[in-house]
């Protein structure tokens, strides 16, 4: 599991008063970080290095998030395929679990746009983070 703790700013404060929903995908985006170095260790951005793309998002909002608090991501993988990976996110405030998601990532080749077999030496690194009951 990777853990990236993150320190809310005003902007990310809606009108209510509390962390908008929109926000997560971000944070959780930060929390994919250490992942996206096993693919690409100096993060290069270029359609030539780069090998992953987002396939699909999803978040359940089970408790508020607060602008004074900082807020722990906790990152792992859940499922490792032969062409994608699912990675399971979770927001904890003070204890409190408030936000939970996962990200289905693929193997790309953007180049050929298509998706490809991930490396095996990159499912092994994957699935040193993997866990089967998040």
């Amino acid at each position: 599991m990777f853990i990236t703790t993150v320190s809310p700013r005003f902007g990310d404060v809606d009108g209510l008063g509390h962390i908008n929903n929109t926000v997560l995908a971000v944070w959780f985006e930060l929390g994919r970080n250490p992942i996206f170095r096993i693919f690409e260790p100096n993060l290069n951005l270029s359609y030539e290095h780069w090998p992953l793309i987002m396939a699909h998002t999803d978040f359940d909002f089970v408790d508020e998030l607060f602008f004074q608090y900082d807020v722990e991501i906790r990152t792992s993988i859940i499922r490792i395929g032969a062409k994608s990976f699912t990675v399971h996110h979770e927001a904890w405030q003070e204890c409190r679990r408030c936000v939970t998601g996962n990200a289905v990532v693929v193997h790309y080749d953007f180049l050929n746009k298509q998706s490809t077999l991930i490396p095996e030496d990159k499912k092994k690194l994957l699935a040193e983070h993997l866990v089967t009951d998040p």
